[in-house]
């Protein structure tokens, strides 16, 4: 029974910042896009914040699900489809195509500081119900965690389509290769044990360092705000 409580109040708390922070992502990488001369993801209507627009099935709905079961509410994460992104269109491509790789992940570290600075607000103004408390926080670390894992550099993650740009054309082919494959060995370096605890390999040399490092950087960033509200 405690489980099942721990499941449906993860869902409650961490639903709405986990929604916004993947519907964000995609409408920031059309944005970009659009901005930079391709216009297929606003034609498609994805250059929006209705989260209608942007829901998969399988990363919105079942994944966060699965892992709300998996981890008896302790982690939620999820992922919205993809935005189309044509390379022929933009200006510059390989140029833009890091633009607009690069545009998911920073929208995602901006509303972390915008979570975070809430999170300090309600504390400030003397809030103390713990839902609003919980999702202010789990909102930062959801989009930190969500920013982090798509700047890993492998296609189709953002952090590949990065690195397919800063590459020299010849090694960038080779890598984009890898990408229909990309998917897979994402998932299998993340369940891949490499701890006595079942840390996977890219939890425990990327999605923790980093994921540390930036949010000791956003509550440096509000160190000010925090001292100001007391």
């Amino acid at each position: 029974m405690d489980s099942l409580t721990n499941i449906i109040q993860a869902i409650v708390v961490y639903a709405l910042p986990v929604l916004f922070a993947i519907t964000a992502h995609e409408a920031a990488h059309g944005f970009v896009a659009q901005k930079l001369g391709d216009n297929t993801a606003a034609m498609l209507g994805r250059v929006t914040l209705n989260p209608v627009k942007h829901i998969d099935p399988i990363g919105t709905v079942l994944i966060p699900l699965a892992l709300a079961l998996l981890t008896k509410g302790a982690f939620l994460f999820g992922y919205a489809k993809p935005v189309p992104v044509r390379l022929d269109r933009l200006k510059n491509p390989r140029r833009d195509m890091i633009l607009v790789a690069l545009a998911g992940p920073l929208c995602n570290l901006v509303q972390a500081l915008v979570w975070k600075a809430l999170f300090y607000l309600l504390h400030g103004i003397g809030v103390h119900e713990p839902f609003f408390l919980a999702m202010a926080q789990g909102g930062a670390i959801i989009n930190v965690v969500l920013c982090v894992f798509n700047l890993f550099p492998l296609p189709p993650l953002d952090g590949g389509r990065v690195l397919m740009g800063l590459l020299p054309p010849k090694a960038a082919m080779t890598l984009r290769r890898v990408e229909p494959y990309g998917f897979f060995i994402v998932v299998a370096l993340l369940v891949f044990p490499v701890a006595k605890d079942g840390t996977g390999i890219i939890s425990r040399i990327w999605l923790e360092p980093l994921t540390n490092l930036f949010l000791a950087a956003i509550n440096l960033i509000l160190f000010p705000l925090r001292a100001l509200l007391g």
